[in-house]
């Protein structure tokens, strides 16, 4: 009990509260922690913020569909987050053996929070596994395709890497040896309204080791950037070779590669090619009204922005939707904002050796559709991972295929590099996006070139946030889906990437 001694001018009165110690974010993890153990569900959610109402039957969910026989858990550091000293984060690994014939291990992250006065485990299904957005039915199948052990560049296993798993588990499947007669086992997931994921491929021998261009220090600064934020994902290739150089993904599965977003203004890259290629400069006068009527349809600025006449390279750093959306209409044309597509990998095929999803643009069919597409709307889609590419391309001056694996392991004939039209001109535009325009306030390292964009959905929901860029041999794409503002939300988790490797 509290007590409070209140003077007043007829004496004093005492009064009495209720009081409940806040305990402390080791403590709640220590007795979370010591009741996963035990299996001792009911205390597990006693100790959870607001646990779902199927809480437990997730945990028994993956315990039954998996034959669990053991967990054995082991905590790491617990840090306290030092933007806000109320947020905590205890990275951990889980080891279950399953069936009593193999043992899965991988990382995961527990969430802690003070909520109303009390230190509590913020959980989400990624706390069980980071691949789960979810409940899922989870299975356990035999197979004699033998693993092999994927690593990074500095051959530390990808299984260590929480964000990595179901990577692991696809490049072990694609590249291990089909014909091994060595017998492994499968683990799966099966999520509503998404297609069964493996995450996870596992035997006693594995048949070879694959080492792949992920760089550690890299990766590190990848999922340091993003720790905290759930459906977010950053992706870093190097602009030189295409290489895959980081991927951190809290989206679900392999979204970062083979997910399909709207790319909104970041796509105003590709279209701006697209008016360089057609004899527009950087300095060209261009109109960048707050609204304009273009083939019966209405396009807007983001918060009533009017710039009236302005640069191809100011209208590009302030994210005028009026001029890009009119330009392509009325100079343009579908067929060349297709074209510039294509020189940015949008539609081609998929490279040999990594699964991933090329960039959609389907050519519009009409003016209003035109205007769509030209500010990343519409039938446009894209990954992360694409989007990393397109920013390469700028970057080096030519879009290359991305590469996870060293080239000789991969079945089939890589997709060819090509020219970027204007790549000089746009490497001067992106840089105004963060020097001065929509990413400004980001606090974006010195040097970087970038573009921010801010990608309605169709069925009303909050805006995805995107931010792309290039600083020195890194390019990358940060996408927070349902995140609203590019330039508030995904640009500053692209500048924590970056100051981090600094």
């Amino acid at each position: 009990m509290l007590l409070i001694i209140v003077l007043a001018a007829g004496g004093v009165a005492a009064l009495t509260f209720p009081w409940r110690d806040p305990g402390t974010p080791e403590q709640v993890s220590r007795d979370y922690f010591a009741a996963w153990r035990r299996g001792a569900l009911d205390r597990m959610a006693e100790l959870v913020s607001e646990p779902p109402g199927d809480y437990a039957e997730q945990h028994r969910a993956l315990s039954r569909g998996l034959k669990v026989y053991s967990v054995a858990l082991a905590p790491g550091p617990l840090v306290r987050q030092a933007a806000d000293r109320n947020q905590a984060r205890q990275e951990f690994e889980i080891s279950r053996n399953l069936a009593g014939r193999v043992t899965w291990t991988y990382r995961s992250t527990l969430e802690l929070s003070l909520v109303k006065g009390q230190w509590r485990v913020l959980w989400s299904p990624a706390t069980l596994h980071p691949s789960l957005t979810g409940f899922a039915v989870w299975t356990l199948t035999e197979t004699k395709t033998a693993p092999a052990t994927i690593t990074d560049g500095k051959g530390r296993p990808l299984s260590e890497y929480s964000s990595l798993q179901p990577y692991t588990a696809a490049l072990s499947e694609d590249l291990g040896d089909s014909e091994a007669d060595t017998s492994g086992w499968a683990v799966e997931i099966t999520e509503a309204r998404r297609a069964p994921q493996r995450l996870a491929l596992l035997g006693a021998d594995p048949s070879e080791r694959i080492r792949t261009t992920l760089d550690p220090r890299i990766q590190a600064a990848a999922e340091k950037a993003i720790s905290g934020r759930t459906a977010s994902a950053l992706v870093a290739v190097r602009p030189s070779t295409g290489e895959v150089l980081a991927v951190a993904d809290r989206l679900g599965g392999r979204s970062a590669f083979l997910g399909a977003y709207p790319p909104g203004s970041t796509f105003k890259v590709v279209t701006a090619a697209a008016l360089l290629a057609d004899g527009l400069s950087a300095g060209s006068d261009v109109r960048c009204p707050e609204s304009v009527v273009t083939a019966q349809r209405t396009i807007r600025n983001s918060q009533g922005l009017s710039l009236g006449t302005a640069s191809l390279r100011n209208a590009f750093a302030a994210s005028c939707n009026t001029t890009f959306a009119q330009l392509a209409v009325e100079k343009l044309g579908a067929g060349k904002l297709a074209d510039a597509a294509r020189s940015f990998g949008f539609g081609g095929s998929i490279t040999p050796g990594i699964a991933a999803t090329p960039g959609s643009f389907p050519t519009p069919g009409g003016g209003a559709e035109l205007a769509e597409a030209a500010i990343g709307q519409g039938r446009v889609q894209a990954s992360p991972l694409t989007m990393a590419l397109v920013a390469a391309a700028v970057a080096d001056g030519r879009w290359r295929p991305p590469r996870l694996v060293d080239a000789k392991l991969i079945r089939g004939e890589l997709q060819r590099t090509r020219p970027v039209p204007g790549a000089s001109s746009l490497r001067e535009m992106m840089r105004a996006v963060v020097t001065d325009g929509t990413a400004e306030r980001a606090d974006l390292p010195e040097g970087t070139a970038g573009k921010t964009g801010t990608a309605e959905v169709g069925d009303g929901g909050k805006s995805h946030a995107w931010f792309i860029g290039f600083h020195g041999e890194v390019a990358f794409s940060v996408l927070v889906e349902g995140g609203g503002s590019g330039g508030e939300v995904a640009a500053p988790l692209a500048a924590r990437f970056l100051h981090a490797l600094r």
